[in-house]
């Protein structure tokens, strides 16, 4: 082989492995709200509008159970949470087929008023899967075949009780450690040894009950965050020891708080409804700790459970039961529209992937400018509202209403 032939193979081969590492990262959701837990796909070439009908559907099941939780997706499978009988189970699902390929009891199925079973999503790490049922059963499962490589309950382990309407975060990988919250006498937010399960830090002097929202992470000023929202408080927790570095109540509800922290340009942004707003609090190191302070507070977004994305400077989500433009940086809202009413959303390629709790999902332009629908289709009613968050993933749009789930085809030809 000549050396010109060998630079050019040598290029090919490179480029060929940068685009297969592309293709990766934006194929795969391996846990809640994508690979950031922002609710933000980075794919492109996706439909920008929907037939009258809506985009195609590839593959339907109807026997995952019930639960609220989304999608993880990496690779072939497809995992999420629903019940068999009365146990709380995780299922891999083949992602060409929707045929599973195994299935993990976590523990008992809990019935509640509201809709039985799990409400959480799996966390997809490496060759691992951690889940959490409704009842505080966490679980590493080995991604390939489903067993079990460690199990604990975590309110049983730390002196916590279920809330009202049982726990429904999904699991924080941040480095060795996984973050949950358990609630419990010091015990707000603790990190475990994701290898054996085995305990690294608990929160002192954060005793508060979990929320019903999933944690976040972050470097800010040099200082490694965990941002909580339990059921009293927005806190801000130091990832290496547990310390609890600042507390804000003014955005909890004391019923209800879901909706995960945005972080972004040394700020945080917190939501929640019955009857309470929206606050963005700027964030500053200070002596090895991360302190926070109110830039603004509101009433503009009063978020239930269907989450919030940030896209170029402004979010979107559902105040109540209208959709909302808000901008970040001041809390000036931009426009408002009832769309689908109450619901949630996921983003890809310049689009707002909205599914309304009556079981409408539709399609619109994530812009400032207004509200501009692309398409809507309807779902079929299970019984309960269609409170799971939709997943934009490899070209294909994923709808899970309790035990259905279906696949669709929204890549544009």
């Amino acid at each position: 082989m000549t050396r010109r032939k060998f630079i050019v193979l040598f290029f090919v081969l490179a480029l060929t492995q940068s685009t297969i590492g592309n293709v990766a990262v934006t194929t795969d959701w391996p846990q809640w709200q994508g690979p950031a837990r922002t609710g933000l796909s980075t794919e492109t070439g996706l439909l920008k509008a929907w037939p009258e009908a809506g985009p195609k559907a590839v593959w339907s099941i109807t026997d995952i159970g019930a639960g609220y939780g989304s999608m993880a997706i990496k690779g072939n499978n497809v995992l999420v949470q629903g019940t068999k009988g009365n146990d709380s189970v995780v299922y891999a699902l083949d992602r060409a087929t929707g045929k599973q390929v195994w299935a993990r009891t976590l523990g008992p199925m809990i019935k509640e008023g509201r809709g039985h079973g799990p409400r959480a999503t799996p966390t997809i790490d490496g060759n691992n899967v951690y889940a959490l049922s409704e009842n505080g059963d966490l679980a590493c499962l080995k991604f390939s075949d489903g067993s079990v490589v460690w199990q604990r309950n975590i309110l049983k382990d730390f002196g916590g009780s279920n809330i009202k309407w049982l726990i429904s975060e999904s699991p924080l990988v941040d480095g060795n450690n996984l973050i949950v919250m358990p609630g419990g006498k010091d015990a707000g937010i603790v990190a475990l040894d994701k290898a054996n399960g085995k305990t690294v830090w608990t929160t002192k002097g954060l005793s508060d009950d979990a929320g019903y929202a999933s944690c976040m992470v972050a470097n800010v000023q040099g200082v490694r965050t965990i941002f909580g929202f339990t059921a009293g408080a927005a806190v801000g927790v130091r990832a290496n020891d547990g310390k609890l570095m600042w507390r804000y109540d003014r955005v909890a509800n004391r019923v209800a708080n879901i909706t995960t922290p945005i972080i972004h340009d040394n700020k945080v942004f917190y939501t929640s409804a019955y009857d309470t707003g929206c606050a963005l609090l700027d964030l500053k190191a200070e002596g090895g700790e991360l302190k926070a302070q109110e830039i603004y507070f509101n009433r503009d977004m009063m978020n239930h459970h269907g989450g919030v994305v940030l896209v170029n400077g402004y979010l979107y989500g559902f105040s109540n039961q209208i959709l909302t433009c808000m901008e970040f940086a001041t809390g000036k809202v931009m426009w408002k529209d009832r769309s689908v009413g109450k619901g949630t959303l996921t983003y890809a390629d310049g689009h707002l992937y909205l599914m309304g709790e009556t079981n409408k999902v539709a399609l619109a332009e994530a812009t400032p400018s207004g509200y501009k629908e692309k398409g809507r289709f309807e779902i079929a009613d299970q019984g309960w509202p269609s409170w799971s968050h939709p997943v934009v993933a490899g070209g294909k749009l994923y709808v899970r209403n309790q035990g259905v789930l279906t696949c669709y085809d929204i890549k544009a030809s």
